[in-house]
């Protein structure tokens, strides 16, 4: 997974473009964002980052939309109808998905993610919440496709969103302790479930018909010691 580089100090905004000679602006009106997206919907949504004692992630192996093929946290989106709230979604996720009940006082919001134009069919605003404390269940297979522990390391390889690679797994690692990488050395720390988290906000242009180029720029990171 590419180095996100060094971390962000609070209050600063780390800018990253697409490939040079690739303009993410090009065709747009500065003041509003690039013009084939401002008409494309707005949904909001949540991914819970679930560890067990060992520090793996439980992942989804996708068969349905979005992300479709590739691996991912669970989580899903808010119930806009009834005015649900970002963490009662990632509880109600956590419970329907995984068949966990997890207190609301477990939830810590990690990361607060908006992507524009993602896979070019609409915006995303996306509550990263970090179940406090470890938990398990048994690998199995739900609607949705299969769930599965991963340790960190995997994450290189697996097959998961170009997103997830370079922008929001480097972020997630940058504000938890226990998984901060330097250079390509494992973790200096043993896993902590416990341990204080940080906060980043990002947001992501999805830039192209498959939102390989990418440009992104942290909007605010607090990064635990």
């Amino acid at each position: 997974m590419p180095s996100h580089g060094p971390a962000t100090p609070p209050g600063l905004m780390a800018t990253h473009a697409a490939a040079p000679g690739h303009s993410p602006t090009a065709g747009s009106n500065p003041a509003h964002g690039p013009a084939t997206a401002a008409a494309l919907p707005y949904k909001v949504a949540c991914l819970c980052d679930l560890r067990d004692e060992h520090g793996r992630v439980l992942l989804l192996h996708r068969l349905r939309a979005p992300n479709q093929g590739l691996i991912s946290p669970i989580g899903g989106k808010l119930d806009m109808a009834t005015g649900e709230s970002p963490a009662a979604c990632a509880q109600r996720e956590i419970r329907e998905e995984a068949g966990l009940d997890v207190p609301l006082e477990r939830l810590r919001l990690l990361g607060l993610i908006s992507e524009s134009a993602f896979e070019g069919r609409g915006h995303w605003l996306i509550f990263y919440y970090r179940v406090l404390g470890s938990v398990w269940i048994e690998p199995q297979q739900i609607p949705e496709g299969q769930l599965r522990w991963h340790h960190d390391h995997e994450l290189d390889t697996l097959p998961i969103p170009e997103t997830d690679r370079r922008i929001i797994w480097p972020l997630v690692r940058a504000n938890t302790p226990s998984l901060r990488r330097v250079g390509n050395a494992p973790p200096a720390r043993p896993f902590d479930a416990h341990e204080a988290l940080g906060f980043f906000a990002v947001h992501i242009d999805c830039v192209g018909p498959d939102g390989s180029n990418l440009a992104w720029r942290v909007e605010q990171t607090a990064q635990s010691p």
